[in-house]
């Protein structure tokens, strides 16, 4: 019960998130209607912008949806790379049993580890890499222990990796169309200050009119944003949706299982 409390409270974050501007956007409103500071009036071209600023969203979102997809096969193909090193790793201890395969499978359970850290931005990317090249140490080492294509397809899994962690540095370091943040920002901004300064009959329509419209034009803007960055899972950058770990942390368990047997 507490879990899917917590779960509901969690999916509204952005929009717990949204409610505090809406309520200074209402305060301001409240204070030019009773100040008689509404100046403006309503037309055509107002509702111009409005379906204007609603193009550009549903633009900045398309764009940043196919990032996003992507992102979603990240952790599963990391978990897959991951998963065929470990199998390697292990037939070569089955058959040679071998210091060198031990020591690599722990070495492998410690980079799974920091891959995980790197993520929650307790690794640096560049320690990771340095970790992945450690492997060809014990690539090396298995050379006298197993045929070729074995190596091969360990060097595979490993160049792999790296293009992934690089892929998951891009996309978490670089914002889409930064430029197309900014125009947007700033017609929201503007279509808030029109709203507030318009004059509405009755009021009361008003009030729903640009709490609405002010809800929904922010919440998208934070959306999108959020949706930039789906690798975000610490507490700064995580509001709703976020790439699921889970192929990551279940393949974790098992290779600490390995590790356990093997000490």
């Amino acid at each position: 019960m507490i879990n899917k409390i917590f779960s509901i409270h969690f999916r509204r974050r952005l929009a717990i998130k949204t409610l505090p501007f809406v309520v200074v956007i209402i305060l301001i409103k409240l204070w030019t209607h009773y100040a008689w500071y509404e100046f403006l009036t309503l037309n055509a071209l107002f509702t111009a912008i409005i379906s204007a600023n609603i193009f550009l969203i549903g633009f900045l979102i398309s764009g940043v949806l196919v990032d996003y997809k992507e992102s979603e096969k990240i952790p599963g193909d990391m978990a897959s790379s991951i998963a065929t090193m470990t199998d390697e790793g292990l037939i070569i201890m089955k058959n040679k049993n071998s210091i060198e395969s031990k020591n690599y499978l722990l070495h492998l359970k410690k980079f799974s580890t920091s891959l995980i850290n790197r993520f929650y931005k307790k690794e640096r990317t560049g320690h990771l890499m340095d970790q992945l090249t450690d492997f060809n140490e014990y690539f090396l080492a298995f050379e006298n222990q197993t045929q070729a294509n074995f190596i091969v397809r360990l060097k595979q899994e490993q160049n792999q990796m790296r293009r992934m962690i690089n892929r998951v540095h891009t996309i978490r370091e670089t914002s889409f169309l930064g430029s197309g943040y900014a125009i947007v920002e700033i017609i929201t901004s503007i279509l808030v200050i029109g709203m507030i300064c318009i004059k509405f009959e009755p009021f009361y329509e008003s009030m729903f009119f640009v709490s609405f419209v002010s809800f929904i034009l922010i919440y998208m803007i934070l959306f999108i944003k959020d949706l930039d960055n789906p690798f975000g899972y610490t507490q700064e950058d995580s509001l709703v949706e976020e790439v699921s770990l889970k192929p990551i942390l279940d393949n974790q368990k098992k290779l600490e299982e390995v590790c356990y047997q093997i000490k």
